[in-house]
């Protein structure tokens, strides 16, 4: 079985890199992933078999059903009011809400904050980048969990 650290790292790189497919094949086993259809990201991973020392035909692998790593985009819950602006994330990487584990969020709902407010990291390629507010006002929503992917021009907060 495919350790899921490795599995979650391969997506990353596919994100980063904007590529649909990868597909890896060692002595063990095979490792195909796709992402960016209607169906969410899947992945097929199947054991190599291989036969006995009696120097027959190697048994055929059973078919496994395709297993999701990534949930399809959940449904959009309300339609954000009129008076909410968004702030996007200008860059793919991954969100950190904090600037390490022991510290404190940048930003939580109901704080104000200014166009030079820091309120998040994005980490693209091991460097950490500062993403200020660029707008003023109050947060409302933070719409992405601490160690998420984000894509180029993704909603994370929404300010009043």
């Amino acid at each position: 079985m495919i350790d899921i650290r490795k599995l979650k790292e391969l997506v990353r790189l596919m994100v980063e890199n904007e590529l649909t497919e990868i597909d890896l094949h060692d002595q063990q086993e095979t490792v195909t992933i796709k992402r960016g259809s209607d169906q969410g990201t899947v992945v097929q991973h199947q054991p190599v078999i291989y036969g006995g020392g009696g120097g027959g035909a190697p048994a055929p692998a059973p078919a496994q059903a395709p297993v999701a790593v990534a949930a399809a985009p959940a449904p959009a819950a309300e339609a954000p009011d009129a008076n909410l602006k968004a702030i996007e994330s200008p860059m793919v990487g991954t969100y950190y809400a904090k600037a390490n584990p022991d510290a404190k969020c940048f930003i939580s709902v109901g704080d104000s904050v200014g166009p030079d407010t820091v309120v998040c990291l994005v980490e693209a390629m091991k460097v950490f980048n500062e993403i200020k507010a660029e707008q003023s006002g109050t947060i409302e929503k933070i719409l992405v969990n601490d160690g998420d992917s984000v894509e180029f021009g993704q909603k994370l907060f929404l300010i009043k």
